[in-house]
């Protein structure tokens, strides 16, 4: 834990030195759910009623990268899988962001597609490296997710994984950030399909870049938490 806010509060005097710090997660099984009627108006004393009755069109999911610095969202992948191939796409894309970037820092939780053959194959030709990495489940780094999970934490490499603890995803920013996604859009939206879903999802975060980015005031020390 106090890794983890040693990222956070590492991270501006990283990025004046040319290093980048983002946050990344996926939000999965975002439901395109249609409203079968208008919603009740705002009234005195009363709050805006919605129809409890919908239309279901389908799922999307979002995988998403918040730089720690700005509080911008950066590149995001809004599809219908979140696969070992989608989250590596999607972190390609992120670091293609900043081409001149010396160095990338990712904060993610310990899902397996964090963690992946191909992560490792991608980290190692980026940092040039290059060695036998050996057989996924059988010798070398690809051994296991243990094992990969340490080589992609390396700090020499030029993209390096910080991994929350185990039942502690809430250290991750960008469980706030979707958080807010939820609240300002999703919970009480309406959405004739999951193109019109996937739409206003891009559309609020085009929206919430050019005017509510800014960076999280991150006050949790990695104290232990008492009950």
């Amino acid at each position: 834990m106090r890794a983890i806010c040693n990222v956070y509060k590492q991270a501006p005097q990283l990025a004046q030195e040319g290093e980048q710090t983002v946050s990344t997660d996926e939000l999965t099984a975002i439901q395109a759910l249609e409203r079968k009627h208008p919603g009740l108006p705002l009234a005195p004393g009363k709050v805006e009623r919605r129809e409890f009755e919908y239309i279901r069109h389908g799922t999307r999911c979002l995988i998403v990268s918040r730089d720690v610095v700005t509080g911008t969202i950066l590149a995001p992948a809004c599809g219908p899988t979140r696969t070992e191939a989608d989250f590596l796409a999607h972190l390609q894309a992120v670091v293609a962001t900043d081409p001149e970037a010396t160095r990338w820092h990712i904060v993610c939780d310990n899902l397996n597609t964090h963690q992946s053959e191909s992560l490792v194959r991608w980290v190692a030709q980026r940092s040039g490296i290059d060695l036998d990495l050996g057989i996924k489940g059988e010798s070398g780094i690809l051994a296991s997710m243990a094992s990969r999970a340490a080589f992609l934490s390396d700090p020499t490499h030029n993209v390096v994984f910080h991994y929350t603890p185990k039942h502690s995803s809430w250290m991750n920013q960008i469980e706030i950030w979707l958080s807010i996604l939820v609240r300002k859009l999703l919970k009480r939206g309406s959405f004739l399909s999951i193109e019109d879903l996937q739409a206003k999802i891009l559309a609020f975060i085009d929206y919430y870049n050019q005017t509510m980015a800014k960076p999280f005031k991150w006050t949790y020390q990695g104290k232990a938490l008492m009950a």
